[in-house]
């Protein structure tokens, strides 16, 4: 069984106004710090913070942790009149008013990127899947790389910026676009290739030597794993590790395979960019293409293709609820969706832009507690 890792990323929110919180306390800080333990960590703004998990072998042991995590994370702040929302984008976050956390590694972001990353105020689930040493993790990332976009279009939850609407489902993929090395990998044949790259942008200035890319997925420079970065932070736990679960399929089954990667040609990455697209405009309403022959599908169709590509590897690594669970959430709709109901809802029932806003918010900030 591969291990692995999740990381999740949260806004500080204030319970009053809704609002993100943009210069938390030290004392708040301390707070989160003593409620999350050794896997707290600083995020770019100083109203956001990050929990990196431990190693786990088990979707349980994920689910036991988060869950505890968001739990006291939530208690702690409620303290100081504060939770947490996990999503993509925060609805009533105003990122000209954020302050970049003091640390030398993001104030060289900031520097680098400027006003591009002074309006990346986003949250993002990460998923690392180890990789045996054995197996090229490029071939790996190849064979993973297509179905990217229905992990993203089931991650969904980024539909509102900077207090409105966007008519994206997933503006923080949006948002990422305008970041150097994010979005879809540039295409390498194998590890060979991969290295060839990194080489020529560190003699070029372009990254410093223990640079990599910020791609939707990427072998990690740390750690023997290949990371998904693509999906928005989920509020609904479950959805999060259903969604973790499913990259860990991908991974384990690439990995048994013979020749991983062999049909990632040219034409299928330029599928990937248009379904990756279609996923982050229109979230599970999109239209994708399922090869270079014209076939399309829909998002139910894409995830029943999924499920004969996977179900047996699910089955072997314990986890055969998982597509019963996907589907569960592909019907109920992803988090963007829930968030525009809840808001043509009470827009419906007489509240202003604001009010429909932070009703929103406090079905983020509920969803995000887990404390059911």
């Amino acid at each position: 069984m591969l291990t692995f890792g999740i990381e999740e990323e949260y806004f500080i929110t204030d319970l009053h106004t809704r609002r993100m919180v943009s210069q938390p306390s030290a004392a708040v800080l301390a707070a989160c710090r003593q409620a999350i333990g050794p896997g707290f960590a600083y995020e770019m703004f100083q109203g956001q913070i990050e929990v990196a998990s431990p190693v786990f072998k088990s979707g349980n042991e994920a689910a036991d942790y988060l869950a505890t995590v968001r739990r006291n994370l939530s208690r702690s702040l409620a303290d100081f009149g504060l939770g947490v929302v996990c999503a993509g984008s925060h609805p009533l976050a105003a990122w000209r008013e954020q302050w970049p956390t003091d640390r030398a590694h993001f104030q060289q972001l900031f520097d680098d990127i400027q006003y591009v990353a002074h309006r990346s105020v986003l949250c993002g689930l990460h998923v690392h899947v180890e990789v045996p040493a054995a197996v090229d993790r490029i071939a790996v990332m190849n064979q993973v790389s297509p179905w990217l976009p229905l992990l993203l279009l089931l991650s969904c939850s980024s539909p509102f910026w900077d207090g409105a609407p966007t008519g994206f489902m997933s503006y923080r993929q949006a948002a990422c676009d305008e970041w150097p090395r994010m979005g879809v990998p540039e295409h390498f044949a194998d590890w060979a290739a991969y290295v060839r790259y990194l080489a020529l942008l560190q003699r070029v200035g372009a990254i410093k030597a223990d640079g990599n890319g910020w791609w939707g997925i990427r072998p990690a420079a740390r750690y023997p794993t290949l990371e998904l970065r693509m999906t928005d932070a989920c509020p609904r736990l479950a959805d999060a590790l259903a969604l973790a679960t499913l990259f860990r399929v991908m991974v384990t089954h690439a990995c048994g395979l013979e020749h991983p990667g062999a049909t990632f040609t040219a034409e299928a990455r330029w599928l990937l960019k248009e379904n990756r697209w279609q996923a982050k405009r229109h979230g599970a309403a999109g239209n994708f293409s399922l090869d270079d022959q014209g076939t399309m599908a829909t998002a139910e169709q894409w995830l029943l293709h999924a499920q004969k590509t996977f179900a047996a590897t699910a089955e072997a690594m314990g986890e055969p609820q998982l597509f019963g669970d996907l589907h569960t959430l592909l019907v109920s709709g992803n988090s963007a969706v829930d968030q525009l109901r809840c808001h043509a809802a009470a827009r419906a029932s007489g509240a202003g832009e604001l009010g429909s806003l932070q009703q929103v918010v406090d079905r983020l900030l509920t969803q995000s507690r887990d404390d059911h």
